[in-house]
């Protein structure tokens, strides 16, 4: 597969994908972008892609297709009923990058490859900031060869590229695995800056004394400030990780593994998000404990 020569499709132009596909296009690649939103198609065409108004037109004759969409759902009905398996090359490769419950990207990955396709599944994590600036940390799980092949393109959007197996659903085991900790570290967060409102402390002086000790953690520090805020600017939703770690908790009822820390986390997503807190900064579960402390 020699992906610099030949058109590719990138399908789910959002506020990660939009800045993924620019990253393609900038670096040479023929990228046709296919999204709902208008605006984010001539985006992409201002940094050198193409728009195209249908699936099939987005896909038709080319070596490989990503998909940054939603969920599992929405990449089955683009692959199946959007028609993007009839239009991509003869064994042509489907690329999945969202986040995804292992077994349903297990299942995905079965019906493309009846189809004669070829699938990797490469979640990826960095959030905005990371698409952005080309960061952004992937998991593919696929065959050594493949990896081998679509490595140069993916190089392009992300820094931190890793091989964690060949049977698809692995790299989501690895991306829930990850949001288990991010999610559980933010909540714990939470709770702390939480505590010390509760009783007084100046806050900003506590964040700065263990954002710089060993209880800190890398989303301490980069969500603590933000935590301290009231409507701080939004980086990712706290309806986001209502879904992540709805997806860490299928996960371990799947392999049978308690996930205790990770439910608890969910239910504090959860209790934000029902609060009408969901399309807030997802710093704002910091809401739940404090409708929990009368501190609201």
């Amino acid at each position: 597969m020699d992906l610099p020569l030949r058109e590719i499709a990138f399908i789910g132009l959002g506020s990660m994908g939009l800045p993924m596909a620019i990253n393609l296009a900038k670096a040479g690649y023929a990228v046709r972008g296919h999204d709902m939103r208008q605006a984010a198609m001539d985006a992409l065409v201002d940094h050198g892609g193409s728009a195209c108004d249908g699936i099939g037109a987005a896909c038709s004759g080319v070596d490989a297709l990503f998909l940054m969409v939603v969920n599992a759902d929405q990449a089955a009905e683009i692959l199946f009923e959007g028609g993007a398996l009839e239009a991509l090359a003869p064994g042509g490769t489907v690329c999945l990058m969202s986040t995804c419950p292992p077994g349903a990207v297990e299942t995905l990955a079965e019906r493309v490859g009846v189809t004669g396709h070829a699938f990797v599944d490469c979640p990826v994590s960095g959030g905005v900031a990371g698409a952005q600036s080309a960061t952004l940390t992937m998991m593919a799980a696929c065959s050594a060869e493949l990896f081998a092949a679509l490595r140069p393109a993916l190089t392009v959007m992300g820094s931190k590229l890793y091989h964690v197996g060949e049977k698809p659903g692995q790299g989501a085991v690895v991306k829930s695995i990850n949001q288990l900790l991010c999610g559980v570290h933010l909540a714990a967060a939470a709770e702390a800056m939480a505590l010390g409102g509760k009783v007084g402390l100046d806050r900003n002086v506590l964040l700065e004394i263990v954002g710089g000790s060993a209880a800190s953690s890398w989303m301490l520090r980069d969500r603590g400030p933000r935590l301290l805020e009231a409507d701080p600017n939004i980086t990712s939703t706290v309806d986001i990780f209502v879904k992540d770690l709805g997806i860490v908790m299928e996960a371990g009822r799947d392999a049978k593994a308690a996930v205790p820390l990770a439910a608890l986390a969910h239910q504090l997503f959860l209790a934000a998000s029902g609060a009408g807190d969901g399309a807030a900064d997802d710093s704002q579960v910091i809401r739940s404990y404090q409708r929990l402390n009368a501190m609201a």
